[in-house]
């Protein structure tokens, strides 16, 4: 079921734009890190996929955009033989999917914790999501530490600064 506290104001929901394009950035930031930290590389399509997000957030993309690049990828991801290379894939295209619908960007989060655990990276991935909220205003922190996607149904210590 959906977390009605990520629906859009103009979908009858509480999130703002500025909300929802802030929620993308955080998504950006996951996505980009995962790739840093266990040096996986974009494929050109994911890349460009990427772009549109930027771009999206920029106000030089449409939703629509967004969405035709998040399925892209999602389908692309399909036909990878290779279980790290799909999973990044699959953050990427989770954290495209936020122009669409910014509960999406709890995927990238996911999605990075499974690349770092199956590449036997450090576990201190989930750590490192919580502190890079700082970026966002503090009712976007409390929104994504009390998601139950992001948390699994545990209480996440809320950042400080």
């Amino acid at each position: 079921m959906r977390d009605r506290r990520f629906v859009a104001l103009h979908r009858g929901g509480e999130l703002t734009p500025t909300d929802h394009r802030l929620l993308m950035v955080w998504a950006l930031e996951c996505t980009y890190h995962v790739s840093t930290c266990t040096s996986l590389e974009f494929r050109p399509s994911l890349l460009q996929a990427l772009r549109t997000a930027q771009a999206w957030i920029d106000g030089k993309a449409t939703t629509g955009d967004a969405m035709k690049a998040s399925r892209a990828v999602h389908a692309e991801a399909k036909g990878m033989d290779d279980p790290i290379e799909k999973l990044l894939a699959r953050c990427v295209g989770q954290a495209v999917a936020t122009a669409h619908m910014a509960d999406h960007c709890l995927g990238p989060a996911w999605y990075a914790i499974k690349i770092v655990r199956e590449v036997g990276g450090s576990e201190l991935e989930r750590a490192w999501q919580l502190e890079h909220l700082s970026i966002l205003p503090p009712h976007l922190v409390s929104l994504i530490t009390t998601a139950q996607k992001f948390t699994g149904n545990r209480t996440m210590p809320v950042p400080t600064d």
